[in-house]
């Protein structure tokens, strides 16, 4: 079966080889671009006070790099040996891992969690939360949206975390490690994407973000037979507005992808 695989490029490539392995057309078209931010000085202060936090959540493997390529070189780096961190899915905590964290250092949902989300992160965390001590939320900035800082203003990242944070009086900083741009697509791909909305294609999806630029690169697609797979139930509502004609919901493991892929064969 053909699958494409829409996550950014550095996190598409064992997606595909994965999807490959198990005998899968995957293609790898990135609908999300990351490059850094203009200004590295808020990701440098938020190492310099690293003592603060309580706890740092980490939205995906990219916040992770970009976070940790900020990190003041050795021997000043130390650890943030105080701080938990935390992650709402499996490639978000080996990215920590291998960064250096230690294992006991990292709360996530457990793996057999009905979703890698941060509803089930919370139910992991919340007993553990200590009132006036903030968290560090590290996200990505939307290109245009301005957030190219740190502070409330850039908080529409993971906000129903934040929210159950605050009402605990936890203060609750939100800081952007990388920029999400939309790529620039030829006349080929996407004269190749519309043929993929109609020739039996199966879509993967792990971002609403992805959609919308898809939809911002083809505004006109008819997306009605078309196939997708999405790893949260919110990104499901996006594809479906975008309308796709059927829409498939799973967590983002490489097996349940591929049990998803032989319903449809």
């Amino acid at each position: 079966m053909r699958v494409i695989v829409t996550r950014p490029e550095h996190e598409a490539a064992p997606w595909v080889s994965g999807l490959q392995a198990a005998g899968h057309g995957a293609l790898a078209w990135p609908l999300i671009e990351l490059g850094a931010l203009a200004d590295p000085l808020p990701l440098q202060a938020a190492w310099q006070n690293k003592a603060q936090w309580q706890a740092v959540m980490l939205v995906s493997a990219q916040a992770v790099r970009h976070f940790f390529a900020a990190r003041p070189p050795a021997p000043a780096q130390g650890a943030m040996a105080s701080a938990r961190y935390w992650v709402t899915g499996p490639g978000t905590q080996r990215a920590l891992l291998e960064a250096g964290v230690p294992a006991d250092q990292i709360d996530a949902p457990d793996a057999a969690a009905a979703q890698f989300d941060s509803e089930a992160l919370w139910q992991r965390v919340n007993a553990q939360v200590r009132p006036g001590a903030p968290v560090l939320i590290v996200r990505g900035a939307d290109a245009l949206d301005g957030m190219s800082g740190s502070g409330e203003a850039q908080g529409q990242g993971r906000d129903w975390l934040g929210q159950q944070l605050q009402a605990r009086g936890v203060p609750v900083q939100w800081l952007a490690a990388y920029e999400r741009r939309c790529p620039n697509w030829n006349e080929d791909q996407r004269r190749a994407a519309r043929v993929a909305a109609h020739d039996g294609s199966v879509w993967l999806w792990s971002s609403s973000q992805a959609l919308r630029h898809l939809q911002g690169l083809l505004p006109d697609t008819d997306w009605s037979t078309a196939r997708a797979i999405v790893t949260h139930p919110r990104i499901g509502e996006a594809a479906m507005a975008l309308g796709f004609g059927r829409v498939l919901g799973v967590r983002p493991v490489l097996d349940e992808v591929l049990a998803s892929l032989e319903s449809w064969a």
